[in-house]
């Protein structure tokens, strides 16, 4: 026998409805949790990061941290895998990373530094989400 290792499997492969679905999950998570400004743009086609980038913000950066830890649990609930989260020590700007969906949370101000909006909405990629 050989002592190779064994070859873990290939992810299971997902539609877009079912990221969509994801994404569209994780938009209502932040809503109920009073994110503002809740961004959903569509990156098919754009860029091979992410099929779906939300862009929200936090009142504070105790608001973004809590917004961001609810994000990942909703992330882990929904796929069950635990996402990618940076910038938590400051939470003046987290990023949660699914694979399929990309969450920015923001602190109002640095938000507005840095203006992804600017550099991936237009007006067809994009909208306000809201409750539905």
């Amino acid at each position: 026998m050989s002592s190779a290792p064994s070859r873990a499997q290939p992810p299971k492969s997902v539609t877009i409805e079912e990221i969509r679905s994801v994404a569209d999950a994780l938009c209502k998570a932040l809503e109920d949790d009073k994110a503002e400004d809740l961004i959903l743009v569509d990156l098919q086609g754009k860029s091979s990061l992410a099929d779906f980038m939300i862009i929200a913000s936090g009142r504070s950066g105790r608001h973004v941290a809590a917004l961001a830890s609810h994000v990942a649990e909703e992330v882990k609930k929904l796929t069950g895998r635990k996402p990618s989260v940076e910038g938590m020590p400051n939470a003046d700007w987290v990023l949660i990373d699914t694979g399929d969906v990309i969450v920015h949370l923001f602190r109002p101000e640095v938000r507005e530094f840095y203006n992804l909006e600017k550099i991936w909405v237009s007006d067809k990629s994009a909208h306000r989400a809201s409750a539905t």
